[in-house]
């Protein structure tokens, strides 16, 4: 493709809005905006005034009729929209960029899949984590065989409570979205998993519910345990419950021959990797690694930026992101699970 990448960007008014806008002003070099369709009732409150003269669409289906002006789309739509409108944008021949997870569950993204492949256009999807370093690293010691056998990997993210953004928002909405905070959040480390693991999840045994003090319409949190393809055991345990704006993630990896503690919203840096491994003679493996503070701008700091560049390069030389259609499909999959063994009261094999 010759020139500037043109993308259209749809939703607006998205949480994740204008972070998005804010990340893809660091690939401007490759990529431009080049329509709206604002979505969310039209509303435009966090509208850059850059984008305020740019051709504007009410609909999905206006914009693909004027389908010269784009060559890409940025979706940032509730669950409910997602999947129809990521269709007939690959059916239009446009790539797809699209916010995390884009459906409500496993069927649709299917259906996004298939049309994806079909049409052969470039997907990537917001899952920004498989571009966090720290979490490359850990990859990295998986796929060196660094830990041994891997035993267990927990996960732990507690968020703001549900109070922050009001019951009555569309997130908390049973019809738009489908789910709460497992398919809005804890979708990002599920999919992480899979990704540093190299392993897939085989059964599930889960409880989600609503915890905090306000009631919502879809589940404020939860816990899973996972069961993995190698016999290794996940757990996730996490929810909107905190009574401020804050995200506390934890994880920790142990195997016969080391366990990580990894903290990546360390105050004052970029994460660590707390690594602690065997003692051959007479001094045990002990080390803390350390990033620097992420001061990039917008939506996921560097690691977003990064996932830009693959999508870039995807639709410049073909092939895959690292996120891919069916990534997409594993993960809602490992979800629908969760909330059918919820629901059930029993142990869902995948």
């Amino acid at each position: 493709m010759s020139g500037k990448i043109r993308i259209a960007l749809i939703g607006i008014d998205h949480p994740h809005g204008m972070g998005w806008r804010e990340s893809l002003t660091h690939v401007s070099d490759k990529l431009e905006v080049s329509a709206l369709v604002p979505a969310f009732d039209g509303a435009i409150s966090s509208l850059e005034e850059r984008h305020a003269k740019l051709p504007r669409f009410e609909s999905v289906t206006e914009l693909i009729y004027s389908s010269d002006l784009f060559d890409g789309a940025l979706v940032c739509l509730p669950n409910d929209q997602s999947p129809d409108a990521v269709i007939a944008l690959a059916n239009a021949g446009k790539h797809i960029l699209l916010e995390k997870p884009g459906a409500a569950n496993a069927t649709d993204a299917r259906r996004m899949a298939e049309a994806i492949r079909a049409n052969q256009v470039s997907f990537q999807n917001g899952f920004i984590w498989r571009y966090d370093e720290l979490a490359n690293r850990l990859r990295k010691m998986v796929n060196d065989g660094r830990f041994g056998k891997l035993i267990s990997v927990e996960m732990t993210w507690a968020t703001s409570s549900v109070d922050r953004r009001g019951p009555e928002h569309y997130l908390f909405n049973l019809k738009q979205s489908g789910g709460g905070f497992f398919n809005w959040l804890a979708c990002h480390h599920l999919d992480l998993l899979t990704y540093i693991t190299g392993e897939s999840v085989t059964a599930v045994s889960a409880r989600v519910g609503n915890y905090g003090k306000t009631v919502a319409a879809v589940e404020d949190g939860g816990s899973a345990i996972l069961d993995l393809s190698s016999g290794g055991l996940a757990t996730f345990t996490g929810g909107y419950w905190h009574p401020r704006w804050m995200n506390d993630i934890r994880w920790t990896i142990r195997g016969t021959q080391r366990w990580v503690h990894w903290d990546p919203g360390r105050a004052n840096t970029g994460g660590v990797l707390e690594i602690h491994g065997p003692q051959p003679q007479f001094m045990a493996m002990e080390e803390t690694f350390e990033l620097p503070v992420d001061d990039t701008t917008g939506y996921g700091g560097k690691a977003m930026v990064a996932l830009l560049a693959d999508w870039i390069r995807a639709i410049g030389e073909g092939g895959d992101c690292r996120n891919t259609p069916e990534s997409t499909v594993t993960v809602l999959e490992t979800i629908d699970s969760i909330y059918q063994s919820s629901e059930n009261g029993h142990r869902v094999k995948i």
